[in-house]
């Protein structure tokens, strides 16, 4: 028996679903290992453990600040530990246990966001940068979400091969009825659904779908997320090209993604960048075609369940679109394999590869 101490800090944050569906499947699978799970303030009445070999702990240290590295570092080296698990690479630099850290992709070191400071986001994504080389160097596991990651991150720090382990993540289906959203009821659509950061693309996929308006004059395109400055963006980036029939959402239900994904005539993932690619996965389980970009992870992950195209090539784009929308004996071809894909994955399957690295690290 030992004692593991997961940081659960960004537990209920948009990279959150990893942290919750591990420990979800880790107090399912193991009985033998202590747990203590650090916690924010936000966070320590809302979560509950289910496993009485699993505590929670609060912790009032935020990620990347002093206190992090102080405060943060004595709560740890005081818990007695016999291994740390870290789920982002974001930890204190002077802690010398047993670590295992999972790094899920280089996104924020290769692209800039816009709405953010230039110098400022420059100099944080070089803190970054050696903040991940750090982590991977102390780590004596690193565990990646995808083979593709893996390897970037290889040859980013030039770490050794062997002490990394792909573990790959999972979709899960929307058990909330569907929910209409009636400007939409009778139209045919494609969407996207997610944050519009600058990897995601979304620029040359209004630009697509603008070539497609052509051949396509009914179709409409469905943007869905939060409205945040970056979604203002592009809505005024289609309000200037004069590009009809995008609606931007803000955010919806479970229930009204659902909807969506049933009723789209094509979930769109233009994405330069990803650690693994849940959208789209969760767009198949939900019966959607997938019509993706080929760069990055994705066609590792989606493999045969994927119609897919050159995402710097929005004239590529809009074709491989406009082929899954013209064929409904391939588009319904493109759903079925889309959902026997996303069926391949598995949170639990994660999990026990998640126990057995720490077993692996226990031991050695």
């Amino acid at each position: 028996m030992s004692h593991i101490v997961i940081d659960a800090r960004e537990l209920r944050t948009t990279s959150g679903r990893y942290i919750e569906r591990l420990l979800h499947y880790l107090q399912k699978i193991d009985d033998q290992h202590d747990y203590t799970v650090l916690l924010t303030s936000k966070d320590i009445d809302d979560w509950e453990p289910t496993n009485p070999r699993f505590h929670k702990v609060e912790t009032s240290y935020k990620e990347f600040t002093f206190g992090e590295q102080l405060g943060f570092l004595k709560q740890i080296n005081s818990l007695k530990a016999d291994l740390v698990f870290f789920p982002f690479v974001q930890q204190p630099i002077g802690y010398r246990g047993k670590v295992v850290t999972t790094i899920q992709d280089l996104t924020t070191l290769r692209f800039y966001n816009p709405a953010k400071n230039k110098l400022v986001f420059t100099v944080k994504q070089k803190i970054y940068g050696q903040v991940i080389k750090h982590a991977v160097r102390h780590s004596d596991r690193v565990i990646t979400p995808t083979k593709f990651v893996r390897d970037d991150v290889i040859a980013y720090t030039k770490a050794n091969p062997a002490k990394f382990v792909v573990t790959y993540e999972a979709a899960d289906a929307i058990t909330d009825k569907a929910t209409p959203i009636k400007a939409l009821k009778g139209r045919q659509f494609i969407m996207y659904v997610g944050r519009p950061q600058p990897h995601k693309n979304l620029s040359r996929l209004i630009d697509a779908f603008g070539i497609l308006k052509e051949s396509h004059p009914k179709l409409t395109l469905v943007l869905a997320g939060k409205k945040e400055t970056l979604f203002d963006r592009h809505e005024q980036e289609v309000a200037n090209k004069g590009i009809a029939d995008v609606i931007f959402t803000d955010f919806v239900s479970e229930g009204e993604l659902r909807w969506l994904y049933e009723n789209t005539a094509a979930y769109i993932f233009p994405t330069l960048s990803e650690g693994f690619g849940l959208p789209g996965l969760e767009a198949a389980l939900a019966g959607a075609p997938v019509v993706a970009s080929n760069a990055s992870c994705i066609p590792e992950v989606y493999g045969k369940g994927a119609h897919y195209f050159d995402p710097l090539d929005v004239p590529d784009m809009a074709r491989q679109i406009s082929k899954v929308l013209d064929d409904a004996s391939f588009r319904a071809t493109l759903a079925s394999a889309g959902l026997k894909q996303a069926q391949k994955y598995s949170w639990e399957r994660m999990a026990q590869q998640t126990l057995d690295v720490f077993n692996t690290t226990l031991d050695a």
